[in-house]
């Protein structure tokens, strides 16, 4: 794997039901409600939005997510990524313990950022960790949002 090249998979389980959860993901305009690091979603076609997202680290990454798979009954999600990042982040949904739903994340992506492949080096275990960041405070907004009124 080169320096540029990211793999993360993280597992998310909220208190809702999967299909409740599945609704949310593919709502994207509303990330920004819950998701305090995706600061705009701008939607280009019925099967691609730009987004802009900005964690702890002073850059913001600018990549369009493109619609590749939704099938909600298996509960599978794939965008295929381009911008700033070049990739793919699928996630499965599944029903967990009663009143609950699993979210399955897994991404890879290659940065295509120049100032984030020149500091890569050195840098590395810093997006890394920013990254890791971000999840927790998207796992955090989506169980809030959730169990809020502001997914009905």
């Amino acid at each position: 794997m080169s320096l540029h090249e990211y793999r993360f998979r993280n597992v998310w389980s909220v208190e809702t039901a999967a299909a409740r959860l599945f609704g949310a993901l593919v709502d994207l305009a509303n990330y920004p409600a819950w998701w305090p690091d995706v600061r705009a979603v701008d939607r280009l076609d019925d099967d691609t939005a730009q987004v802009t997202c900005r964690a702890l680290l002073p850059y913001a990454l600018v990549f369009r997510l493109h619609r590749v798979e939704q099938d909600e009954r298996a509960g599978r999600l794939r965008v295929g990524i381009s911008g700033d990042l070049e990739g793919f982040c699928e996630g499965v949904v599944a029903p967990g313990s009663p009143g609950r739903a699993t979210l399955a994340i897994s991404q890879r992506v290659v940065v295509n950022k120049s100032l984030l492949r020149r500091l890569a080096p050195v840098a590395r275990p810093l997006f890394r960790a920013n990254h890791a960041v971000m999840m927790r405070r998207g796992q955090r907004g989506l169980r809030a949002y959730l169990a809020g009124s502001g997914a009905e």
